[in-house]
């Protein structure tokens, strides 16, 4: 959530920040214009009570000189009538205020691109050269179905469409590929943790996918309470320390966990129907930091750094670009994308984003520190794909396809394998 103070203090920063988001001035305008009106009937309340306060010390010090109130108590009752007909004003403006801000965006970092064109990200780097074919590489699905370790028609007949069947060989990978991530990650100072997958509507709020996403994700109750299966393991990672002052000493925290990703995937029909690419379920590995915010940018080139290095491992062609400022998240003040390369689609596609929330999740979270002089300060938070385990699958198929059909196992993931080093097909 943005700093409120700080929108009235810039506005015309603000409103620039936020145009390179999409939302147009007159919504700063109105957001403005409802805390004015909230503020004057924040001091004409106290205004009141300071009255009320006072008219109740005249009524006791005249009782106590056995004098007539009868006045004052009535003048009493209209102040009080007075107060409570403020405080549902004010009730009234706070909704409105927080309706609007809590929609907000977080502002882009000055170095983002300034564009609502997502073709406007900035590349990078780029790391390896895609290999050349001898053949005409395959989709990673019909690689998978025709080594019989990615059934998605049995899927959809149990599930429906963006569903997959792992079998065999399929199922060892993908346990392979996030085994690996995550003792990779472990070397590089992070925590595992095993997170709950339903989390309530405050953790939802804290992240950011809620109100604003309520759609795209997948709901149900709990005694009567209402539960969300988790869009990402960023929500129970950043939501540990929520409401919490986290000591000083403690910073940075690095998280890292593997978990179920459930995405409705509103808005995206005809879009990657085949394969692994945009499914309902798929394992992702995630990555989150708790930091001081002098040390969030960094930190930020360090998480990029951690999900760069399993690509470079695994042997995948990728290339790291800078999202424009209306294609990064809705929480995000700098978004890095890691793109894979696919063959068979012949492009870079995403497999990891790196944001920067700064004091974004934090502020809606009330996950702090303590500063020097001992007064608590929003921490900056930050979270990374580490990576989407699925589309490492697809990438690892694609890549190191062979003429025959089988597939190449990465090096790395030979001992995860339990020394298989190539994937053939098995006849059931």
């Amino acid at each position: 959530m943005l700093d409120l103070k700080l929108i009235r203090q810039k506005p015309d920063w603000a409103k620039e920040k936020l145009a390179a988001r999409g939302i147009e001035g007159a919504e700063v305008d109105e957001l403005l214009a409802l805390d004015k009106d909230r503020r004057e009937v924040i001091v004409q309340t106290e205004d009141m009570k300071a009255k009320r306060n006072e008219v109740s010390s005249s009524i006791a010090q005249m009782k106590r000189n056995k004098e007539d109130a009868t006045e004052q108590i009535a003048a009493m009752r209209e102040v009080g009538q007075t107060i409570s007909d403020l405080d549902a004003q004010l009730a009234e403006l706070n909704d409105k205020v927080n309706y609007i801000l809590v929609r907000l965006p977080n502002f882009p970092d000055d170095s983002v691109p300034v564009s609502l064109d997502e073709a406007d990200a900035r590349e990078e780097r780029k790391w390896s050269t895609p290999r050349e074919f001898d053949f005409t590489p395959k989709a990673h699905y019909e690689i998978g179905e025709d080594l019989g370790i990615l059934d998605f028609e049995r899927a959809s007949k149990v599930s429906g469409s963006r569903f997959v069947y792992y079998r065999g060989a399929g199922a060892r990978l993908e346990r392979a590929v996030y085994n690996f991530f995550l003792d990779e990650h472990q070397k590089e100072g992070y925590e595992e943790l095993i997170t709950p997958y339903l989390v309530n509507n405050d953790s939802m709020f804290g992240t950011g996918q809620f109100p604003k996403f309520t759609e795209d994700v997948y709901t149900m109750s709990n005694e009567g309470e209402p539960m969300t299966l988790i869009p990402t393991a960023e929500v129970p990672l950043v939501n540990y320390y929520r409401d919490e002052i986290i000591p000083t000493e403690q910073l940075p925290i690095s998280f890292t966990a593997l978990s179920p990703a459930f995405r409705s995937e509103a808005g995206s029909a005809g879009r990657d129907t085949r394969g692994l690419i945009r499914m309902h379920q798929f394992n992702k590995v995630e990555m989150v930091k708790f930091t001081k915010p002098e040390d969030s940018w960094q930190e930020l080139e360090n998480l990029v750094h951690d999900a760069e290095d399993l690509l470079q491992k695994l042997g995948l062609p990728y290339h790291v670009i800078t999202l424009a400022s209306g294609d990064a998240s809705f929480t995000s003040a700098k978004t890095y994308d890691l793109e894979v390369w696919l063959p068979a689609q012949d492009r870079y596609r995403e497999i990891s984003s790196c944001s920067n929330c700064t004091d974004f999740q934090a502020r809606r979270a009330q996950i702090r520190y303590r500063d020097d002089n001992g007064k608590p300060q929003l921490v900056h938070t930050l979270n990374g794909s580490g990576l989407a385990v699925g589309r490492a699958v697809a990438a690892i198929l694609e890549n190191y396809q062979k003429a025959d059909g089988s597939v190449t196992i990465p090096e790395v993931l030979v001992p995860y394998m339990g020394g298989q080093t190539v994937i053939e097909k098995v006849e059931r």
